[in-house]
């Protein structure tokens, strides 16, 4: 029973790898902490602190992230589980903020791309 509460949690690595996971999200958008605090209306500080694993951010926290980041929570979490980002999510993401003639000309546009000639 320990050793699948200690794999579920990171063995008490969480904040460390949440950190990490939070430091690649901004770098792939290329954001400064400062602009992703900017974007999240939260402290550099915290940012930091999360960064480095040394704070782990409350459910409003995250939320503030999250839209900062440009991702929904459940985006947020998904990639962090797993090994490598998904990015159909993030790009699911994108489209939802989107209006609908936006996505039926994104629609038009991928299908232009991927036709097989």
């Amino acid at each position: 029973m320990d050793n699948e509460k200690n794999r579920l949690s990171g063995g008490g690595q969480l904040p460390l790898r949440f950190g990490d996971h939070m430091r690649r999200l901004r770098n792939a958008r290329r954001l400064t902490q400062e602009k992703l605090a900017e974007r999240s209306e939260l402290s550099v500080d915290a940012i930091r602190r999360i960064e480095r694993g040394s704070f782990s951010p409350s459910l409003e926290t995250l939320s503030k992230l999250s839209v900062g980041l440009n991702v929904s929570l459940r985006t947020l979490f998904h990639n962090f589980e797993r090994e490598r980002p998904d990015h159909v999510a993030e790009i699911c993401d994108f489209l939802s903020r989107r209006s609908g003639r936006e996505v039926q000309l994104a629609w038009r546009v991928l299908q232009a791309m991927f036709e097989e000639h």
